[in-house]
């Protein structure tokens, strides 16, 4: 039991120098940012304001109740534990000092994020640390992590407990072990109670478990470890509900044509500007006038599509990337296990167009997708010296301007706050 606990920390917190290092740095840079933010404005949270401060977080709803039932059935719970410790901190005040530990506690879940990407690259991968170090440094800087370092929404800690989760299954299929029904049943429980359309991600290791579909028995243990799973969850969900299942098809069936019938912007601007470009890139942005429904007016940030050629070059550049680590890794388990889970929110986002029109959100359920899929990229090449240089080159050119451009939008988010958010 002891050892048990011990590998368990070591999964979660660094447990290496050069982890500690990347952990530290990155904390560093975000807690510099976060704490600033939640010192100075009110935009982290303010009790007038429970949704659409700046890109369509919900900071207020999402910590006083969880968020809704149909999407996010079990986060009611673990935002009271976040709620209650960050008034514990701030004295029973939900003044700056609550907003402070609010932006330190997304600041260290999104740091130990880069830290569970690090170790991947490092141990699963395999690659070199400087080249772990580059693309680290590179995810770092996506606007996902950027804003989500302070920002207490779901999509916080599910971007954690995703990459941990694949850390975690990578080390099993390695070692060509069983993910045993303890973990599985906890992963459900965390990474579907806090959005459901991600139940489905903690299965998707399990299809690449040795000769899983040759022996009927290991077939049969698996199918018996979904279902402990999945009995689990449902239980928790429909305790949560008083039992009264009928709300969660109506209310679904009311999120999705809420979120799903956008038709000012083109289909292929949102999937490019959005989807696959805000959680990275960060576009221009809009400021519209909200109102809380309660006599209080404020103003609301969000992103617009890329007005550019710029943006969609740069945007393009990384999809090549990706799809072409894809296809020459389309035999390696791991790559098929990321790949089918990003796929699961292109069908979500893409096909069904759910949330569509602010999918630069969801980035927080795939973004470390990315980091991953360049490395196993660069581990195809690497014993082709050439390839490797021009990979290195154009990852390194992209940074430059990712990190350039993100810094000028940062800074136009500061004006914002400047403005409206004192």
């Amino acid at each position: 039991m002891k050892t048990k606990i011990i590998n368990f920390f070591k999964l979660i917190f660094p447990s290496t120098y050069t982890e500690l290092a990347v952990f530290l740095f990155f904390m560093t840079c975000y807690g510099i940012l976060g704490s600033y933010i939640a010192l100075h404005y009110r935009i982290i949270f303010d009790s007038r304001i429970p949704w659409d401060a700046y890109f369509s977080f919900d900071n207020k709803s999402i910590l006083m109740t969880g968020g809704s039932f149909e999407r996010h059935p079990l986060s009611y719970y673990f935002f009271n534990w976040v709620r209650e410790f960050s008034l514990f901190i701030s004295g029973g005040k939900m003044d700056a000092n609550f907003r402070l530990t609010l932006a330190w506690l997304s600041n260290i879940i999104i740091s130990l994020n880069i830290v569970q990407v690090f170790k991947y690259l490092k141990n699963i991968i395999c690659l070199p640390l400087w080249l772990s170090g580059l693309i680290i440094l590179f995810f770092g800087v996506f606007s996902t992590n950027i804003i989500l370092s302070f920002t207490p929404e779901n999509f916080t800690y599910t971007l954690f407990l995703l990459s941990l989760y694949n850390y975690y299954s990578a080390i099993k299929l390695r070692k060509e072990e069983k993910t045993p029904a303890i973990a599985l049943s906890l992963a459900g429980i965390t990474i579907g109670g806090l959005t459901i359309t991600n139940f489905v991600k903690v299965f998707i290791p399990l299809l690449f478990e040795k000769n899983l579909f040759r022996d009927w028995k290991k077939f049969g243990n698996a199918v018996f470890r979904i279902t402990v799973a999945v009995i689990c969850f449902v239980l928790l969900y429909l305790n949560r509900i008083d039992f009264k299942y009928q709300n969660i098809f109506s209310k679904t069936n009311q999120q999705y044509e809420k979120f799903s019938n956008v038709e000012s912007m083109p289909t292929w601007d949102m999937i490019l500007s959005f989807f696959f470009g805000g959680n990275i890139l960060f576009p221009g942005f809009i400021i519209s006038d909200k109102h809380n429904m309660k006599g209080f007016d404020f103003k609301g940030l969000y992103m617009d599509l890329y007005s550019s050629p710029f943006p969609y070059f740069f945007i393009a550049i990384l999809l090549v990337l990706i799809i072409w680590s894809y296809f020459k890794n389309f035999k390696n388990k791991w790559v098929q296990v990321i790949a089918i889970s990003f796929f699961v929110d292109i069908v979500i986002h893409c096909v069904m167009r759910f949330g569509l029109h602010t999918s630069s959100i969801y980035g927080g359920h795939f973004v470390f997708v990315y980091p991953l899929l360049l490395g196993w990229l660069f581990y195809a090449y690497r014993s082709s010296p050439k390839i490797m240089s021009v990979l290195t080159l154009t990852v390194i050119s992209l940074f430059v301007y990712l990190l350039a451009n993100n810094l000028f939008r940062m800074a136009e988010f500061f004006w914002f706050m400047e403005t409206y958010y004192q």
